[in-house]
């Protein structure tokens, strides 16, 4: 949900509008249309006509309009500046992303299945990541066996059904800021990939490079890690040279050049911003694009000391502004329609005051996706949770009838605990509860 208080809206006829605007509403379901976000703005002559397409008429927000002079795109070169709010920063416009031989993956295994192994199965990778990292903290070589075969096991979990992995990733407990990141950079990345079409021998590779891209660390004083965001000049380049010291380890260890260039890779930034070498474009390897991409991402929601934490409409609007500034647009899009405006995970509030958590969604129903119910209208907990499908529940229903989710919620919100309740459905009498120790 986008917050407009204070900021005066204005209904305006498709054809009058202009590149730098922000449009806010439509005149149909957001999710009937091809936009990847709910408010955006206008940056191209191509968004109007798709919008004329779509649409008969728009609000748009007075005072969140900006200057149309400064997306003049046919006089503006392929690199330009943005004059904004925020400093300003260098954009880079490339061809959509071409992905070859697609793979069309089709869910051929069911949440409650995927959800019997999927615990241990993180377990596993945890193990093997901290495994890699102490011998990389201690100068031996390490063994990549265990951790190639959980990826493996990983990548077919989700080439089976994306929600199962990304569900446990992402209600999983854990005190250990570092592996958690890791493990859900790399089921980020594989849900993005899957929806790209990669086939599985790539969706390996972005797992490994993910779950290892921050071995380098090991290196580096704990001060450093544990203080990542509010260091000085001098600690940040010292900081910064985690990735080629775990770049240079991995690959004198023998492992894969592909997943060496994703380790590599996952800080550079599309329009040069980045670090270790400031890569541009396409030389940035795609696979390290998208690890790049979920690296941040999950630095936005995640929880972690000190920091509080973004939710997923949050960050996906923080995501959808750095379009062709430190990612990709063709990608940022992608990704968007992969994990929907509410992932699986997402703890929601309906417009009716239940509250409950995303189960699924599906990326024609961006803003309908399927729902657990944990609550009542007054907040009181279920003693059993109801799952529903939004985008059916809806159809057909008028506006003002429609059951949609006001926001979303931060983990711990009045002791929702998702793990607590079955998420496949209150009919069914398995309970995901038995298979977290719960």
């Amino acid at each position: 949900m986008r917050c407009t208080v204070g900021v005066r809206q204005r209904r305006v006829a498709v054809r009058d509008l202009e590149v730098g605007m922000f449009v806010s509403d439509l005149d149909r379901p957001w999710h009937m249309t091809p936009f990847p976000i709910q408010g955006f703005y206008i940056r191209s002559e191509d968004e109007i006509r798709s919008l004329v397409s779509h649409c008969n008429w728009v609000e748009i927000d007075v005072a969140e309009e900006r200057d149309s002079a400064e997306y003049d795109e046919a006089k503006a070169p392929v690199f330009t500046r943005r004059n904004s709010k925020r400093k300003a920063q260098e954009t880079l416009q490339l061809p959509p992303l071409h992905i070859k031989n697609p793979v069309q993956h089709q869910i051929i295994s069911t949440m409650k299945k995927e959800l019997k192994f999927g615990e241990q199965l993180l377990g596993d990778a945890e193990r093997a990541v901290d495994h890699v990292a102490a011998s990389v903290r201690d100068g031996r070589i390490p063994d990549f066996g265990p951790l190639t075969r959980v990826t493996r096991s990983m990548t077919s979990s989700v080439v089976r059904n994306p929600d199962a992995l990304l569900w446990l990733a992402r209600v999983r407990d854990h005190d250990d800021y570092t592996y958690q990141h890791a493990l859900n950079t790399a089921v980020w990345a594989l849900v993005c990939g899957r929806h790209l079409g990669l086939n599985e021998g790539l969706l390996n590779h972005l797992a490994m490079g993910c779950l290892l891209a921050h071995v380098g660390k090991a290196d580096l004083p704990k001060e450093l890690i544990v203080n990542e965001h509010c260091l000085d000049v001098e600690q940040f380049a010292e900081f910064k040279t985690y990735v080629e010291r775990g770049a240079s380890r991995l690959q004198e260890a023998g492992l894969s050049g592909a997943v060496v260039s994703i380790v590599r890779g996952h800080r550079e930034r599309h329009n040069g911003s980045g670090f270790p070498t400031a890569l541009k474009g396409d030389r940035i390897p795609l696979l390290a694009k998208i690890a790049g991409l979920v690296d941040y991402y999950e630095t936005l929601i995640e929880p972690r000391h000190g920091h509080t934490p973004l939710t997923p409409a949050q960050a996906v609007s923080q995501l959808f502004e750095q379009r062709n500034i430190e990612f990709q647009e063709d990608l940022v899009e992608k990704f968007i329609q992969s994990v929907g405006i509410y992932p699986t995970g997402t703890l929601i509030e309906l417009n009716s005051g239940e509250r409950g958590v995303v189960v699924s969604h599906s990326p024609s129903r961006r803003l309908w996706p399927r729902i657990m119910v944990m609550t009542d209208p007054q907040q009181q907990p279920l003693r059993s949770a109801k799952v529903i499908n939004l985008a059916s529940l809806n159809e057909g229903r008028a506006p003002q009838e429609m059951l949609r989710i006001e926001g979303c919620l931060p983990f711990g919100t009045d002791g929702l605990n998702p793990t607590q309740f079955d998420v496949t459905g209150s009919e069914s009498r398995w309970s995901l509860k038995r298979f977290m120790g719960g």
